[in-house]
C-alpha cells in the first residue's frame, strides 16, 4: 500500500516539474477519438517535439497545487490529455488545432503559456500565429527592406548616368 502512495507521490511530482519546465502545456479532451485517430495524433506531436500523456484528474489537480496553478482544478473534469513542449510555444497549439479541425471530438479544455494559465480563444489565437521561424523570416525581410531599395536606387542612378555619357 505505501509504495503505491509513494509513486502516485512521484508522479506528482514529476507532473509539477513539467509544468514548471514547459514553455506550452495544453490540457485537452480527447473523448472520441478511436485508437487510429489518437495514434496519428502522438505522431504529430511527437514530431514536432511536444511530450503527449493522458492523465488522471486528480494528479493533475495535486501537481497543480504544487506549482500554484490552481485555477487549472476548474477545467480538469472528464478524460484528460496533457500536451507538454519544452521547446516551442506554438507547435502544441498548432498540431492540436490543425488536428482539432479535422476531428470534432478532440477539445481544448485549457492551457499553461509560459507560467500563466490561458483559456481555449487564446490557444486557438496562438495556433494561428506563424511558426519562429515563420516570423524570423518576416522580420528578416524587413530588415533587408531598405537595403535593397539603396541598392536599386543607386543602380538607377548609375545607370541613367551611364546612359547620360555615353
Amino acid at each position: 500500500m505505501n509504495s503505491i502512495i509513494e509513486q502516485k507521490k512521484q508522479l506528482v511530482s514529476e507532473i509539477a516539474v513539467k509544468l514548471q519546465e514547459s514553455k506550452a502545456t495544453i490540457f485537452v479532451d480527447y473523448r472520441g477519438l478511436n485508437v487510429a485517430e489518437a495514434t496519428e495524433l502522438r505522431k504529430q506531436l511527437r514530431e514536432a517535439g511536444v511530450e503527449f500523456k493522458v492523465l488522471k484528474n486528480t494528479m493533475l489537480r495535486r501537481a497543480a497545487e504544487q506549482v500554484e496553478l490552481s485555477e487549472l482544478n476548474e477545467h480538469l473534469v472528464g478524460p484528460t490529455a496533457v500536451a507538454f513542449s519544452t521547446e516551442d510555444v506554438v507547435a502544441p497549439a498548432k498540431v492540436l488545432n490543425n488536428f482539432a479541425k479535422d476531428h470534432e471530438a478532440l477539445q481544448f479544455k485549457t492551457g499553461v503559456i509560459e507560467g500563466n494559465v490561458v483559456s481555449e480563444e487564446e490557444i486557438k489565437a496562438l495556433a494561428e500565429l506563424p511558426s519562429r521561424e515563420g516570423l524570423l523570416s518576416m522580420l528578416l525581410s524587413v530588415l533587408q527592406a531598405p537595403i535593397r531599395n539603396l541598392a536599386l536606387a543607386t543602380k538607377a542612378v548609375a545607370d541613367q548616368k551611364e546612359e547620360q555619357g555615353a
